[in-house]
């Protein structure tokens, strides 16, 4: 049932004029208009548990946690997301094997948290990630363009060895010219 799923999303690489890949991720899922259902993105996020992916560039391997849904969906990062961000957090949510696969610039930091000790050992790795959302136009319902959005991808070093996904930080729309459709 996983696998049928997770398989059935409408999410592509992409690489722009400059050479940089970013995630088209060709479906609004999440289309709450005040507030986005955090519960059903948490749900979303559950299919991932116990899978990996490789970020290509360092050939690492990225695992999900059980710990991973509801840090996305409930961290004090999240819960001070407002308007389009917010939505572009909770739509981001169905291209994480592809945001980890094109994850780049890998920053380490050590871990200064009690609470982590175990958790992030090893500490911790930031990750700049990018990704498209449709903008479609409300009388049409056609995709008029697609705005790009930057993060950074927060990743844990346990101390199993193993680094798992953590949450997508400093989501930003970036103010080059959309995508057009």
């Amino acid at each position: 049932m996983r696998r049928e799923r997770l398989l059935d999303r409408n999410v592509n690489i992409i690489t722009d004029l400059d050479g940089k890949k970013f995630v088209l991720i060709n479906d609004i899922r999440f289309k709450a208009k005040r507030r986005e259902d955090w519960e059903n993105v948490e749900t979303y996020l559950k299919e991932y548990v116990e899978e990996f992916y490789e970020i290509a560039e360092t050939s690492e391997k990225i695992f999900i946690s059980t710990d991973f849904p509801d840090e996305y969906a409930n961290s004090e990062s999240r819960i001070a997301l407002k308007g389009a961000v917010a939505k572009a957090k909770a739509n981001a949510a169905q291209g994480i094997p592809e945001l980890i696969q094109i994850a780049t610039n890998r920053e380490f930091s050590k871990n200064i948290k009690k609470k982590h000790e175990k958790a992030a050992k090893y500490g911790w790795y930031r990750y700049d990630v990018r990704f498209a959302l449709p903008v479609y136009d409300d009388k049409t319902g056609q995709v008029i363009r697609y705005n790009i959005f930057s993060a950074r991808m927060l990743v844990r070093h346990d101390e199993d060895g193993k680094k798992y996904l953590y949450d997508l930080l400093a989501i930003k729309k970036e103010t080059s010219s959309p995508l057009e459709s």
